[in-house]
């Protein structure tokens, strides 16, 4: 079954990017190739707990199995040894990447407290990631069950090549910019 903002990306936002940008082939427009959640979570080291937390709260958001994420080396000022559970992510990527920004656009943003919109800030390659500072902006997340609240890292990875397409694309998917780049 193919989501909105799937069938709204082939009838629409193609042709639209395809215009705007003077593409000699279908196949330079850029997409939406994959939503990456990630938490990291620095009291990890002290309660194991807060991992098992995470991922059980990562998988509820998005609806696929979050893993952990290990640390590459010892860093002894923040108690970190090589390999130590540090965090959790999630890749979605298809149809769960489609539901979840639509999702993610329509319901979560708007709640967030006084929004304004999001920062226009690309990486360079096309790619947009965005900051999260609470959890329980997502519907599916019960308050009432949330100890500590934590944020998370949102990134959006697309095939564009330059920053102005990776924004216009993003643009014409419905993320609420705050500025003109």
């Amino acid at each position: 079954m193919a989501t909105t903002l799937k069938k709204q990306y082939d009838e629409k936002i193609a042709p639209a990017l395809m215009k705007q940008f003077n593409y000699s082939s279908t196949m330079q427009i850029p997409k939406l190739v994959k939503i990456v959640l990630n938490e990291g979570l620095g009291d990890a080291t002290q309660d194991k707990k807060v991992i098992e937390t995470a991922i059980n709260e990562l998988t509820t958001i998005t609806g696929q199995k979050a893993v952990q994420t290990l640390s590459k080396k010892d860093i002894s000022n923040f108690r970190v040894r090589k390999k130590m559970p540090i965090g959790a992510r999630v890749t979605l990527r298809r149809d769960r990447m489609y539901e979840f920004m639509e999702r993610f656009i329509r319901i979560a943003l708007p709640r967030i407290r006084d929004f304004k919109g999001i920062a226009g800030k690309l990486d360079g390659r096309g790619n947009y990631t965005v900051g999260i500072t609470e959890q329980i902006i997502f519907p599916e997340i019960n308050i009432d069950n949330v100890t500590k609240m934590t944020g998370m890292n949102i990134t959006f990875v697309t095939t564009a090549k330059t920053d102005e397409e990776g924004y216009a694309l993003l643009k014409e998917f419905g993320l609420p910019f705050n500025n003109a780049k």
